[in-house]
């Protein structure tokens, strides 16, 4: 992060004093979700507690201008497999997963949107697929013929979208970046993290971008959505967001050339 860009940056003690490795690290970004962060943290640790035993969840508050911060302290101190990052201004989602991704100290690294419409138990499915078909990298994709969703149309016409210019531009053979639960090996995901050029909703496309250039082996893994926000609550990804997603795409082939 570039200091000169941040007013205030807090790190839970356990992080500065950690240095015990362990199977897995969750990053799980947060701006604005002071309403459900507290119990979705918490929530979040008792499900992956039943299939990994030694884990830590990184919760990354993204310069919120309301209460999060305060309720995921609140859920460290209740469970202390929760850690917290924090900082203002507002960074970005990307930038918030590279500061997450800076103190992970594990085997893997898995992303996870806060709001849980994406259960982190498919994380076990993730892990296991990774051992078994020793891949670098397992994301979840809407567009997987498997998956089962409850999602508003207008984002399958975006998630579509997004499908098609990856397609022509990078030559991916993924159907879906955008979905928010990822599983790396640490190694490749520290890696990938250096030297990014984009720090919002298009930094998944950056990672994947980097990764099928560097030969990584990626896997897309089917997934269950139930689409929570109810329309009073603004959507995270507009029509304007979506925009600037596809030019940040343009500089990201541009920085990928030769």
């Amino acid at each position: 992060m570039d200091a000169s860009n941040v007013l205030d940056f807090l790190i839970s003690d356990d992080l500065i004093k950690h240095d015990k490795k362990e199977c897995l690290t969750v990053i799980m970004p947060a701006y604005n979700e002071g309403m459900h962060i507290h119990d979705n943290l918490l929530k979040a640790s008792e499900i992956i507690s039943g299939f990994v035993r030694n884990y830590r969840i990184i919760a990354v508050d993204d310069g919120s201008s309301d209460n999060t911060l305060s309720e995921i302290i609140s859920a460290s101190e209740a469970d202390s497999k929760i850690s917290y990052i924090s900082y203002k201004p507002n960074q970005g989602k990307g930038k918030a997963i590279t500061n997450g991704v800076l103190y992970a100290n594990s085997d893997y690294v898995a992303f996870l949107d806060s709001d849980l419409e994406l259960n982190p138990a498919m994380l076990k499915g993730f892990l296991k697929t990774m051992k078994e078909k020793n891949a670098d990298i397992v994301i979840g994709s809407k567009l997987h013929k498997d998956s089962k969703l409850e999602y508003p149309l207008s984002r399958r016409i975006m998630s579509i979208g997004y499908y098609v210019v990856l397609k022509i531009m990078f030559r991916l053979d993924i159907k879906d970046t955008q979905t928010g639960i990822k599983l790396f090996r640490t190694r490749v995901i520290k890696a990938l993290t250096e030297n990014m050029i984009t720090d919002g909703y298009a930094y998944d496309i950056e990672i994947l971008a980097k990764a099928n250039k560097a030969g990584c082996r990626i896997l897309e893994m089917p997934i269950e959505l139930k689409f929570k926000r109810e329309r009073k609550e603004k959507s995270r990804i507009s029509f304007k967001t979506s925009f600037k997603v596809f030019k940040d795409t343009l500089k990201i082939k541009k920085s990928l050339k030769g």
